[in-house]
């Protein structure tokens, strides 16, 4: 077997080379695995300007054998069979209709905690759901803001480690400013039994997630997930990345290689942007909001700035497309077009 060194670092050498790289090197899930990944593309577009509305959110609460590496599956546990969950958006004044079901496979009792929310639990008690049965409740949303939600469950930090969590998005009244592009990407840890790099079925440790030290560090589910869907743009578009983390226990130093944002909003308090950011801290159970105009073509890496966690998956693509920018960055010499800078 290779070392887990070697694993890594042929990972991150991988998404560094490209696209074209990543492709050969991303493999199919195999029969009855199913592709985890939540493609960060996968979320609604901005809402239209309209008065309070009331919106159904429908999570399903399922239990499914996932590819969390080339060569590696784990047991997920999700809403919607994909790790994030859907990207939720609605506005403030909303009424919030939200079932949820657990599916009749489930082994274990599921709900969802929506950070969002102004009530017990936030709606964790009133969606505590076992296998086979449909729990719901309804909820105002009073705050603009970017919030998790996450499986509260006891063990709440098993639930959320493998996979149930993800956001919704409060707009203000007048929406946020137009941008060209919107992504979606979440980070989670994932504990393993098994070390970083091994093959096969990897079964969860209870141990290593009480210790705080996961084995792997992943964007969206897999070490692969934004390789295989990576974010893309054109030279001189605007991109808005929803940042959050799952977690449940690291905080994330969340940075683009060769980029800085124009705006950021630290903890995704809408009402209060600073301007020129080069990294943004994001809690566990916490967010953040990110917009940049894509000036200078290339492949730019996402990364959290605790850069260690690149050895255990965490590393995300960029691809941005268009005509050379000489005045704005010229090599002096021929370099590797796929190269990070990290």
């Amino acid at each position: 077997m290779k070392s887990p060194y070697l694993l890594a670092t042929a990972a991150v050498m991988m998404i560094a080379a490209g696209p074209a790289l990543a492709q050969a090197h991303a493999h199919d899930a195999p029969a009855g695995v199913a592709d985890v990944a939540r493609n960060p593309a996968d979320l609604p577009g901005p809402l239209e300007r309209r008065g309070p509305q009331t919106v159904r959110v429908d999570l399903e609460t399922v239990e499914v054998t996932g590819q969390l590496a080339d060569g590696a599956t784990y047991h997920y546990w999700t809403f919607n069979r994909q790790v994030p969950g859907p990207f939720i958006r609605v506005r403030v004044g909303d009424t919030v209709e939200v079932n949820l079901a657990n599916h009749a496979d489930s082994q274990m009792a599921h709900n969802v905690d929506f950070h969002a929310v102004t009530g017990p639990g936030g709606g964790g008690v009133a969606t505590l759901a076992a296998p086979g049965e449909s729990k719901g409740f309804t909820f105002r949303a009073l705050n603009p803001g970017l919030y998790v939600y996450h499986c509260a469950t006891p063990m709440v930090a098993q639930h959320i480690a493998n996979g149930m969590y993800g956001m919704i998005l409060v707009e203000p009244e007048g929406g946020l400013s137009p941008v060209d592009r919107e992504y979606y990407v979440m980070q989670g840890e994932i504990y393993t039994e098994q070390a970083f790099g091994t093959q096969g079925e990897l079964t969860e440790s209870i141990d290593k997630l009480l210790a705080e030290q996961p084995e792997y560090m992943v964007f969206n589910g897999t070490t692969d997930a934004l390789a295989r869907n990576p974010l893309r743009a054109n030279v001189g578009e605007t991109v808005r990345i929803f940042f959050g983390v799952g977690g449940p226990n690291r905080s994330s130093a969340f940075h683009v290689i060769g980029e800085i944002f124009d705006r950021a909003y630290p903890l995704a308090a809408i009402a209060a942007p600073t301007t020129d950011v080069q990294t943004i801290l994001v809690p566990p159970g916490g967010a953040g909001i990110t917009e940049f105009r894509t000036e200078v073509p290339g492949r730019y890496i996402l990364v959290d700035h605790a850069l260690s966690r690149l050895e255990r998956g965490l590393a995300g693509h960029l691809i941005v497309e268009g005509p050379e920018q000489t005045a704005l960055y010229r090599p002096h010499q021929p370099v590797d077009a796929g190269a990070s800078g990290h």
